[in-house]
């Protein structure tokens, strides 16, 4: 369940900052001002996010049993804390330009803007990018997950490797391939029953 809370909040706050800084605009500190309850929102969400995602990687690390590979499971869990870590910062940034009233400078507000989507977009989504494809391999080399689930992971870290600069929207492909490895383990576990025909 930890993984689909992580999925549900951590895409909200990817939405309401999406949506706090809309593409095309001029960089500046109108954003501030338009984003304010957006950003509000994003910043007391994430955290939660966070403690959820924490508790996503523990139970998949424990699902992995004995079939534990030290070397990918060093970066999993690496790449998923600093992945972490680098949301906190940019909704920390966001959070922070909101609440000193950076509206009336606007070269602070274009800076910690470039800031907050940089740190987003380029390094989280590529450190989110190798904690899919740790997992990946350790999946087909354990044969733990479907084959079709390794195959996604791969096409979809490929994609945050390659494209995170393109669009910010990109960053809603992490939290669904969450979602579906939670589904995936709740079902496994009979929690829920993905198979049924009704």
């Amino acid at each position: 369940m930890a993984g689909v809370l992580f999925a549900l909040l951590f895409a909200t706050a990817l939405v309401l900052i999406r949506l706090a800084l809309p593409k095309g605009e001029e960089p500046g500190a109108q954003w501030l001002q338009t984003g304010s309850t957006n950003l509000k929102i994003a910043a007391t969400i994430m955290p939660f996010a966070g403690i959820a995602f924490l508790w996503f990687m523990g139970v998949v690390r424990d699902g992995l049993g004995r079939y534990e590979d030290k070397f990918f499971s060093t970066v999993f869990v690496g790449s998923g804390l600093l992945f972490l870590a680098m949301m906190f910062v940019a909704a920390g940034v966001g959070a922070g330009l909101e609440r000193s009233r950076a509206v009336g400078d606007p070269d602070v507000a274009t800076f910690g803007q470039m800031v907050l989507l940089t740190v987003s977009k380029t390094y989280a989504l590529r450190m989110a990018a190798v904690f899919m494809i740790s997992l990946a391999t350790i999946w087909l080399k354990t044969g733990l997950m479907p084959r079709w689930l390794v195959a996604v992971s791969y096409l979809a870290a490929v994609g945050l490797l390659v494209a995170s600069d393109i669009t910010m929207w990109l960053v809603l492909a992490f939290p669904v391939w969450v979602l579906v490895v939670s589904l995936l383990l709740l079902a496994r576990a009979g929690v829920i029953d993905i198979d049924r025909d009704d």
